[in-house]
């Protein structure tokens, strides 16, 4: 029984045995596990605390999301690398399986307190959680950031503007004592560097110099690197958008002037011009950006092309007016109106005029009961007629004179009538050079300076 007892165990000591082997920990695990063990994340890395630690910095610009010109920020995509040496993290490989580098978590080593001065808002976008480390002790820090930066706007000459946004990494606590910062590449290859722009937005990336700079503090110097964003704003959606129709409704406002003054047609074109301008005005407004501080020149613009078509309309109403001015009001002014309204109307013809003299020089005779005819010159130098012959004589002379003062009032009326409107057409021809003169000069000055701006 004994022996059957020591048998069974025999056989099982080797299935025991290999259950409480516990497996071997692979090359990665061991270098991870020897090289944090003893680490401080809260100690700056370096072995003689009176040596700097170098930060080299470098970045890509990726693409601009947002320019937000009312708030004064402005979003971009970078590619944002930090390199520096950390003494601590150094090893051999050989005894390693020859693992030249390691990624390791960021939250369990010690990492810069670099940050950007113009930081405003906290990015959406997720940072990477590790770095980099090779064998020699070298730290590579690579992550995307979404960036939402504070930046002075100059929107005055939208859509021909160009931004300048300044982007300054340093160090939060650390002079340069402790942290000092550097250019990971040459600051030249930085500027021209346009590989990772996406170039197929509203803005164009320019490029982005770069420069070291130390700012004195409390008898202690902090290192800063600044990047200036040079950008600049494709106009053509703007142009075809917004200035090529305002410059249209201009123009046909200008031919407006070529209709006929004297009728109601000219000032209810340019009211109906007027209206949909300032439709168009009303439906446009988000497109234009805004600031507190300035308005744009495009804004000027719009104003002032609003202030032309109210200009047109006031210089046709006040023609109009002088027009129909000149049917009832010149023949007050005229010198012969009390003649006028005493004797007859101006409307009144030869015809009339002369048929009415000869019935009242009949109704005459009849009621006097007395026929004669008209006696020649001799008769009456011979005869020496009664008083009553003298009298049809003045009579007749009455109505000659009567019938001769309409015709002269129907003339001078027309005259007047004539001139004023002569007067009139001119004050218009003025008027419209007048006009014409003023928005040549406003779009010759506004278009020189876009010309300048966009030719930069």
């Amino acid at each position: 029984m004994l022996a059957v007892i020591w048998l069974l165990f025999l056989l099982s000591a080797p299935v025991v045995e290999l259950i409480l082997v516990k497996p071997k920990r692979s090359s990665l695990n061991q270098l991870n596990r020897m090289l944090l063990r003893r680490y401080d994340s809260g100690v700056r890395p370096v072995v003689n605390w009176t040596e700097p630690t170098v930060i080299y910095i470098d970045f890509i610009i990726q693409s601009i999301l947002d320019v937000d010109g009312q708030n004064q920020k402005v979003t971009t995509s970078i590619w944002y690398r930090q390199i520096w040496t950390d003494e601590f993290l150094v090893w051999d490989p050989e005894e390693f399986d020859d693992i030249n580098e390691i990624s390791l978590s960021s939250d369990a080593i010690w990492v810069p307190d670099v940050i950007i001065t113009e930081f405003v808002d906290v990015s959406p976008a997720s940072g990477v959680p590790y770095v980099y480390v090779n064998s020699s002790g070298t730290v590579k820090n690579y992550k995307p950031i979404q960036v939402v930066a504070a930046c002075d706007l100059q929107i005055y000459a939208f859509p021909f503007d160009k931004q300048n946004c300044t982007l300054t990494f340093r160090s939060w606590l650390h002079s340069v004592k402790e942290v000092d910062l550097a250019f990971w590449r040459n600051p030249e290859d930085i500027a021209n560097d346009k590989r990772g722009f996406m170039n197929d937005s509203e803005w164009e990336l320019l490029s982005v110099p770069s420069r070291y700079w130390r700012l004195h503090v409390d008898d202690q110097d902090y290192a800063h690197i600044q990047f200036n964003v040079l950008i600049r704003r494709r106009p053509l959606l703007y142009v075809v958008g917004l200035l090529l129709p305002s410059i249209f409704l201009m123009v046909v406002d200008v031919i407006s002037f070529y209709l006929p003054p004297n009728t109601g047609t000219r000032i209810s074109f340019k009211v109906s011009i007027l209206l949909g301008y300032t439709v168009f005005r009303v439906n446009l407004m988000d497109e234009i950006p805004a600031t507190s501080v300035t308005t744009p020149l495009i804004g000027v613009f719009f104003a002032v092309c609003m202030a032309l078509l109210v200009l047109s309309l006031a210089k046709s109403i006040l023609v109009v007016k002088l027009l129909h001015h000149s049917e009832k009001e010149v023949k007050e002014m005229s010198i012969s109106a009390c003649l006028l309204d005493k004797y007859g109307s101006s409307s009144q013809s030869f015809g009339e005029s002369m048929f009415t003299s000869v019935r009242t020089l009949d109704e005459m005779d009849q009621s006097s009961g007395y026929e004669y005819d008209l006696p020649s010159d001799d008769d009456l130098v011979s005869l020496n007629e009664p008083p009553m012959s003298s009298s049809r004589l003045e009579r007749l002379l009455y109505q000659l004179t009567t019938i001769r003062s309409s015709l002269q009032e129907e003339e001078d009326d027309d005259t007047a009538q004539t001139d004023w409107l002569a007067l009139c057409y001119k004050v218009d021809r003025f008027l419209f050079r007048l006009y014409l003169l003023v928005m040549l000069a406003y779009c010759t000055t506004l278009l020189s300076l876009w010309g300048s701006w966009s030719a930069v």
